[in-house]
């Protein structure tokens, strides 16, 4: 198991794997994406709504579906699976927008993220969490996983919700 993360950071700033694991120990909303589940902190889900209609935002990114109206604050909207690089689908009756609100920067973001499907709210304590894995060179890449976490049989990609929509996102919505 690995004991320390590369942030950055100098390593004596660098929390060790248990460190980690009791700093990302909480509940966390978990949805699908294909056949992969992820969790987002519960505390930066604002809400949960059906798929309604978006309006595309011309010369944006690909992953960026366009904005909604959410009782008259415009709000954009990305897709996940476009955003990891995954095939895009149809929306089923499943599909559905998770409000989410983070910081990016220095400033407040609020945003739709659109997921296959919600599972369920997961306490995850720090034994159940290990460190993200390593990838090699794409391991800059997945720097917007805070760890995995287990839950049974279940693996789940926990999610720094700022990172991923950070950077490119938060550039194309400017």
């Amino acid at each position: 198991m690995r004991t320390e993360i590369t942030n950055g950071a100098s390593p004596a700033a660098t929390p060790s794997g248990t460190d980690l694991a009791a700093q990302l120990a909480g509940k966390y909303m978990t949805f699908k994406l294909a056949d992969e589940i992820y969790g987002l902190e519960i505390l930066k889900v604002r809400e949960i709504i059906g798929l309604m209609d978006i309006t595309r935002v011309p010369r944006s990114a690909a992953f960026i579906r366009g904005v909604i109206n959410l009782r008259g604050k415009v709000i954009p909207v990305a897709d996940l699976r476009l955003k990891f690089g995954m095939e895009a689908c149809q929306a089923t009756d499943q599909t559905v927008i998770i409000v989410v609100q983070c910081t990016v920067g220095r400033r407040d973001l609020t945003m739709g993220i659109m997921v296959d499907q919600v599972l369920e709210v997961l306490s995850i304590e720090a034994g159940q969490i290990e460190p993200a894995p390593q990838l090699g060179d794409s391991s800059v890449e997945a720097k917007f996983i805070l760890g995995v976490g287990k839950a049974g049989e279940r693996v789940i990609f926990l999610l720094d919700i700022g990172e991923v929509l950070g950077g490119e996102a938060a550039s194309a919505l400017a």
